[in-house]
């Protein structure tokens, strides 16, 4: 019955299903196999952007403008962030792979190394910044 539906109808239902089922979606034919892949690039892109987007909001507090008493609580909220954001676009990177939908040997290479730097424990994406470096120096 799914495999019959329109393209049209197939994009808002794939459009609906959260990150975490969404590959399965992909098994129930070539169509959905299709809008599934452009879905989850498109959400691999989304989290990249608003990876960049909440890096650029930390970028006043580099600079040293900050509350001490507020600094922690801002630092670690978006590390928080930013691990959540990292985690999710790992998620649907990995699943992608698995499943045949990265044909581009660079994008196979950036997955890869990505999610070895995460099982080890490090920052895929090299966004370990400091945000206090400015009272480091003497």
């Amino acid at each position: 019955m799914l495999d019959k539906l329109p393209v049209e109808i197939v994009e808002r239902i794939v459009a609906k299903i959260p990150d975490t089922d969404l590959i399965a979606a992909s098994k129930v034919d070539s169509v959905w196999w299709q809008e599934v892949r452009q879905e989850a690039y498109k959400r691999w892109k989304n989290y990249a952007t608003t990876i960049g987007h909440v890096q650029a909001l930390g970028k006043p507090f580099e600079k040293g403008n900050i509350d001490w008493i507020s600094f922690e609580d801002v630092n670690d909220f978006y590390k928080r962030w930013i691990d959540r954001l990292t985690e999710d676009q790992l998620y649907i990177m990995e699943k992608m792979l698995r499943n045949g939908m990265v044909v581009d040997p660079q994008e196979r290479e950036t997955i890869e190394h990505a999610l070895s730097e995460q099982r080890w424990g490090g920052d895929p994406w090299g966004l370990n910044w400091e945000w206090n470096e400015w009272t480091q120096q003497e």
